[in-house]
């Protein structure tokens, strides 16, 4: 049906082309492109064997918008899948915006100066892209995305008015590194380590890092300590469900993880600022980047499996209702089929098929929105399809 550019060749680069490629009879041309071109070029060669699909590939800087319009010129893709970095979400809008291209990202976008998300910035861009006749999807992933509409299906079909929305997030699984993040590492240091946030009666409160915490029973997993922290799809789901009166997000960490990340902390190799380096300027969370082991290699050895779902509490026809509806991922499931680990997987799966409904005119509308605005049951139907079914439990004895 139509053409579609991935931006980004990391772990959920991986599982977009993948999806994509299984999907063919919709996503009728794709590209590829990345700052290294020959991570590209691997994928290519992947999806051929496996799929017999030809992929075209690219080089490009997605920091760079004169860049990013050249190849959509050239390339002309209806929509852009953004799997890069959320520094990044802004340069690739504006090149949309000129080159006259749509566009889905997983995460919202953040400065590289500051550890801080929120949706602002994007939502500013509402107006011009009505304007253009160009729909961007924001938040597309697991956790912002499925998790953002398993909340608009329960809204949908289970309640009057959600009261209490809690995100749980845990995984479960082993790779066997002393420390190793299961994505970007910078983000993902970065969004740990900043003051936490939820949403109570109108108003957020923030706490100190890593401060409240409790364990939480998951599916098939048992009881896993889960820490509250701020996350993205809080800001847009409060606002576009205002019976909410609390809403918070919780995710599960060992504690070797968290005795490694305070060492990263006390030795500052956190740290966001630059600093003086043998007559270089180096960013310290960068460096250790560099050093720990690449997300994407991770999959090989990974056992055990990922669960995250949504808990709610409200009304429906004037009772008190609980719902929880959540999946459960296996990583070695997800490294068979993709070569990748589960993170990546429930990251990659969801923006093919937010980008599946797009290309089919059912989740295609002038403006800039998040899921949870669109119709949640055929992308329920399709992420299902495509390996993330869901379950649900109604009325069940859920910690709140």
């Amino acid at each position: 049906m139509g053409k579609v550019l991935i931006i980004g060749a990391g772990g959920v680069g991986t599982v977009v082309a993948h999806k994509v490629a299984q999907n063919n009879n919709v996503f009728t041309e794709i590209m590829l492109a990345s700052r290294t071109k020959s991570k590209c070029d691997a994928i290519k060669e992947d999806l051929l064997k496996l799929y017999n699909v030809e992929v075209q590939t690219a080089q490009v800087d997605a920091d760079n918008v004169d860049e990013l319009v050249a190849l959509f010129n050239d390339f002309k893709p209806e929509l852009v899948i953004n799997v890069a970095l959320p520094y990044q979400d802004l340069t690739i809008m504006d090149a949309c915006l000129e080159a006259g291209c749509n566009y889905l990202d997983t995460a919202n976008y953040e400065p590289k100066d500051e550890a801080h998300f929120e949706y602002s910035w994007q939502w500013a861009y509402k107006d011009r892209f009505e304007k253009a006749g160009l729909t961007a999807i924001l938040g597309c992933g697991f956790d912002p995305g499925v998790t953002s509409v398993y909340t608009a299906y329960a809204a949908k079909h289970h309640f009057d008015e959600i009261h209490y929305l809690d995100i749980v997030d845990c995984n479960a699984g082993d790779h066997g590194k002393a420390f190793a993040t299961n994505f970007n590492p910078e983000i993902n240091i970065r969004e740990i380590t900043q003051r936490g946030k939820f949403w109570e009666n109108g108003e957020w409160v923030e706490i100190d890092p890593l401060s409240i915490h409790k364990p939480l029973n998951y599916p098939e997993i048992g009881p896993k300590e889960s820490y509250l922290l701020y996350h993205e799809e809080l800001e847009s789901l409060v606002k576009n469900f205002p019976t909410i009166k609390r809403a918070r997000f919780w995710m599960t960490f060992g504690q070797e993880y968290l005795t490694h990340l305070r060492v990263i902390q006390n030795i500052g190799m956190a740290r966001i600022d630059e600093i003086d380096y043998n007559g270089q300027k180096i960013v310290p969370i960068q460096f250790l980047k560099a050093v720990l082991p690449n997300p994407q290699d991770l999959g090989e050895n990974y056992k055990g499996w990922t669960s995250i779902g949504c808990r709610i509490s409200g009304i429906k026809d004037g009772k008190q209702k609980t719902y929880y509806i959540y999946n459960n991922c296996s990583h070695e499931e997800a490294y068979k089929e993709t070569g990748t680990q589960g993170v990546s997987y429930t990251t990659g799966v969801p923006a093919m098929t937010g980008a599946y409904l797009f290309m089919t005119g059912k989740w295609k509308k002038p403006g800039v929105f998040n899921v949870e605005e669109f119709d949640p049951d055929p992308f329920l139907k399709k992420v299902a399809e495509s390996g993330l079914p869901w379950q649900e439990e109604i009325n069940g004895d859920l910690e709140f």
